[in-house]
């Protein structure tokens, strides 16, 4: 068995074994037991009792975390010539069409959110096979694809996320810093999970939230009460 390093240590004792924490308490606590040198990301884990093979029960949304994500979203906007300052000026790292879509096509990706309009999906749909499998490729649910790419550009450039159930029911997202205030995690956390909340599909039965885990990169995950949140 490999043996603890110090800052391991330092935190072992925390987190309790078998015990549920409140949103607040967790917020506090996972401040408290990261001790990494660089500005950790917040991550959390809601496991719902839904089947996501059934289309009536899969779950996907976007919210606006009103404490923001704590880190700089690179931006793509694919657009028209017309709405390419408009873009920029609402924060796009880049603007632009044709010369962008070559770009990808060669391996170009340095970007977080690709946001276009409805009247550039024909160039833009055969990059599915680039884009899809890296969780890029635009989707009007997610609002990515829209009239107003600039009021989109803002959105999420003031922490707008999307989010959706994987295969096995479960919804892993990241809220923000370690940086932030253990308030302002709690109100990002509470933002998100009161939007899955809203989300619940009618045919789901039984238990929504299994279960709630919040952690940041390389710590232990601290449970929350479900019912702390409902």
């Amino acid at each position: 068995m490999s043996k603890l390093t110090k800052n391991q240590k330092s935190v072992a004792d925390k987190v309790e074994a078998g015990k549920v924490y409140t949103l607040k308490e967790a917020s506090e606590l996972v401040k408290d037991i990261t001790t990494t040198k660089f500005d950790a990301s917040l991550d959390m884990d809601v496991r719902l009792g839904v089947d996501p093979r059934k289309a009536n029960q899969m779950v996907r949304g976007v919210v606006s975390l009103p404490n923001g994500t704590g880190k700089k979203i690179r931006v793509l906007a694919l657009c028209t010539p017309d709405q390419e300052d408009a873009a920029k000026s609402a924060g796009a790292d880049f603007a632009g069409l044709d010369e962008y879509i070559d770009k990808i096509k060669g391996g170009w990706l340095d970007v977080d959110v690709i946001i276009t309009m409805p009247s550039c999906m024909g160039k833009v749909g055969p990059l599915g096979r680039f884009l899809g499998p890296r969780g890029l490729m635009p989707n009007p649910k997610s609002g990515t694809v829209t009239m107003d790419v600039a009021k989109a550009v803002k959105e999420v450039k003031q922490g707008k996320i999307d989010f959706k159930v994987d295969k096995a029911g479960i919804i892993h997202t990241s809220i923000g810093k370690v940086s932030m205030t253990a308030d302002q995690i709690c109100g990002n956390a509470q933002a998100f999970l009161a939007t899955v909340i809203k989300l619940k599909p009618a045919a789901s039965k039984g238990t929504y939230i299994k279960s709630i885990y919040l952690s940041s990169t390389m710590s232990k995950g601290i449970n929350i009460d479900p019912k702390s949140v409902e």
